[in-house]
């Protein structure tokens, strides 16, 4: 008797217990919604207002003709895109992933821990310091004007850190047993970085340029004072 007393004493609790965690779990989700809808409608919002307002000019010719005011298209601002990241990414390459290389093979020294430091710094230095400090020497002292040379170069800058440090890792990443195995077979250090090392960390470092060029495709501040803008196709010259 007792014992069916004491159970039905103790169901009422648990069921306040479990409509507490219901309460509970459910002002959590409710709070969660909130805050995602907070974070994701004003995007919503945004992506609506232009898809709505641009759709009527959307057409081949946005994509063909250069800007002409505030009407025209964006052939030229693509064009110029290309030629700038494509240029930068010719000048950052062979510098960043052969920063990349020498860190990661015989970067143990105080001239690693400098380029280390150095490229950190650089990393967290703002992208309008960089175009401002490009525009002073480029622009101004050597006579290059706004041109396609001082935005690649600044852009190469900008990029070369990253470049340094994600090819590092990556070269870090091949087992140090392959380095072995090409040594005792009689290669020598470029043929161990060149032929085993670097092959081995490719998918590593094609990431670190596709970062890379996302970052400098991304990039306007540094532009301002260094490539500015044009209404016009690219001439190819690249100093004026």
């Amino acid at each position: 008797m007792s014992a069916t007393t004491s159970a039905k004493s103790s169901s009422p609790k648990r069921s306040q217990q479990e409509l507490r965690r219901v309460a509970v779990s459910m002002a959590g989700w409710t709070v969660c919604g909130l805050a995602l809808f907070m974070v994701i409608g004003p995007l919503l919002d945004v992506v609506w207002v232009v898809a709505s307002r641009g759709i009527s000019v959307f057409s081949i010719g946005l994509f063909t003709t250069v800007t002409n005011g505030t009407g025209g298209g964006l052939a030229n601002a693509i064009e110029g895109t290309l030629v700038l990241s494509g240029g930068a990414l010719l000048i950052a390459v062979p510098i960043g992933v052969g920063a990349g290389i020498y860190l990661s093979e015989y970067g143990s020294n105080k001239i690693g821990s400098l380029i280390r430091f150095l490229s950190d710094v650089l990393t967290g230095t703002p992208s309008i310091v960089l175009g401002y400090f490009s525009y002073i020497v480029f622009v101004t002292t050597l006579g290059w004007q706004f041109s396609t040379l001082a935005g690649s170069i600044t852009l190469a800058i900008l990029i070369v850190p990253y470049l340094a440090r994600i090819s590092e890792l990556a070269l870090r990443q091949v087992p140090v047993s392959m380095r072995e195995a090409a040594y005792a077979l009689g290669a020598n250090d470029p043929v161990v970085v060149f032929k085993v090392v670097l092959p081995g960390a490719l998918s590593g470092v094609i990431t670190g340029v596709l970062l890379a060029l996302a970052i400098s495709v991304g990039e306007t501040a540094p532009l301002i004072y260094t490539a500015g803008w044009s209404n016009y196709m690219w001439n190819g010259q690249l100093t004026h």
